[in-house]
């Protein structure tokens, strides 16, 4: 399999126009162990851009789907999917197993590419007194951006799909965080990008500076004492997941939804406007 697969579900024509208003949702769906309950809330979203993390291919523990493909299937959507590892302890013969981003999107997708941080924990690389077994999560491959976009005449919205470093300090994500910051600044000013995924720390707090620098809006910042991971895993509320917008982008109505249970992440949502 190459690091990227694409495809497309989708019946409709592609748009003529912009639409005023574009609903987007961002989630990680801890492998998609729970696909049933994962599409059945993300079509009452009725979302036009889902941004996806820890999405399963060929993997035993999700029963060798390949999930990215599937949630387009049901929502009828195109899709990209971004290989972030080869999970080793779970590959059945010759058929390798992986684990990465998806984004999908009732509009066309166009440029899909990777983009892997140039400085990456070493938690997870295989080790000749490691077994390849399931608890130990031996793994090739690193922490990466799966980048997209969405032209409509002319205007083009650039999609950052994120997973930054679970294992290590925060010193490494904000270093992970930077990179991604430093490749949107190479966007004309008024690009419009997303930036949305696992960041894996509270970015409301250390990095504010460095995302205002950039000209990065944080539009979950006013929710305070929000969460985004089911309660147990952490002794305290806290945030982890983001959606981060830049250039000629707008947000409103940021949500958390802490009433779904279908993963261990809550999903995130809000609307896009476009001037």
């Amino acid at each position: 399999m190459d690091e990227l697969e694409t495809g497309s579900f989708s019946k409709d024509p592609p748009p003529s126009v912009w639409p005023k208003t574009i609903r987007l949702v961002n989630w990680n769906v801890n492998r998609g162990l729970r696909l049933r309950e994962i599409i059945e809330f993300l079509a009452e979203t009725s979302a036009d851009v889902i941004l996806l993390q820890e999405t399963d291919v060929n993997v035993r523990r999700t029963r060798y789907c390949n999930v990215p493909r599937e949630i387009a299937r049901a929502l009828r959507m195109d899709y990209v999917f971004g290989r972030e590892f080869e999970e080793l302890s779970h590959t059945s013969g010759a058929s390798p197993a992986y684990h990465g981003q998806t984004t999908l999107s009732r509009f066309p997708l166009s440029r899909p590419h990777l983009h892997r941080f140039r400085r990456q924990s070493s938690f997870w690389r295989p080790r000749w007194f490691i077994p390849p077994l399931e608890p130990f999560q031996r793994r090739l491959g690193g922490r990466m951006a799966l980048i997209a976009e969405i032209s409509i005449r002319s205007r083009t919205l650039v999609l950052y799909n994120v997973h930054l470093e679970s294992r290590g300090s925060d010193k490494l994500r904000c270093n992970q965080l930077s990179d991604i910051l430093l490749k949107v600044s190479r966007h004309p000013v008024d690009t419009p990008v997303l930036i949305g995924g696992d960041f894996n720390f509270d970015i409301s707090n250390a990095p504010a500076e460095l995302i205002a620098s950039a000209c990065i809006s944080n539009p979950f910042l006013p929710l305070e004492k929000h969460r985004t991971i089911q309660p147990g895993m952490l002794a305290r509320p806290v945030a982890i997941d983001w959606i981060l917008t830049g250039g000629a982008l707008s947000a409103s109505h940021p949500a958390v939804h802490e009433s779904v249970t279908a993963s261990d992440h809550f999903p995130l949502s809000l609307e896009l406007h476009l001037p």
